[in-house]
């Protein structure tokens, strides 16, 4: 069976759910607040820093982080470290999918915030225009 992995995935509305859960309280933000010290590492060291604060602890900035997966890449993916090196990983030959999540470096809050298939032949024939 060969999975269509053609369309972008957007999961911002469970996002704000769960941001939403938090607020009222019937989520702690303990049980939010949980990332993985490799996805704090990745997002104090190659994360992209955005303007937009902190939705859980309102003190520090968002980070995203990129892990792309694919063919020719190591088990664990490729968390690129700049926007160069991540539009490199988009225009490989081989398909790869990225996952695309906001940390809070301050408050361990994270979320997958949308994923997204990159590469393969696609990427071909837009070079080859």
């Amino acid at each position: 069976m060969n999975a269509d992995i053609s369309a972008e995935v957007e999961y911002r509305i469970v996002r704000n759910a769960t941001v939403r859960e938090v607020q009222k309280g019937k989520t702690l933000k303990i049980d939010v607040c949980d990332a993985h010290p490799e996805l704090l590492r990745a997002a104090r060291n190659v994360g992209r820093r955005t303007k937009e604060m902190c939705p859980i602890c309102d003190d520090g900035h968002l980070v995203k982080v990129t892990f792309v997966f694919g063919a020719k890449l190591p088990a664990g993916g490729r968390c690129p470290g700049t926007v160069a090196e991540l539009n490199q990983l988009r225009r490989r030959p081989e398909p790869v999918l990225c996952y695309e999540v906001e940390v809070c470096p301050d408050c361990a809050w994270h979320h997958l915030m949308r994923k997204y298939p990159a590469g393969g032949a696609k990427a071909r024939r837009k070079a080859a225009q």
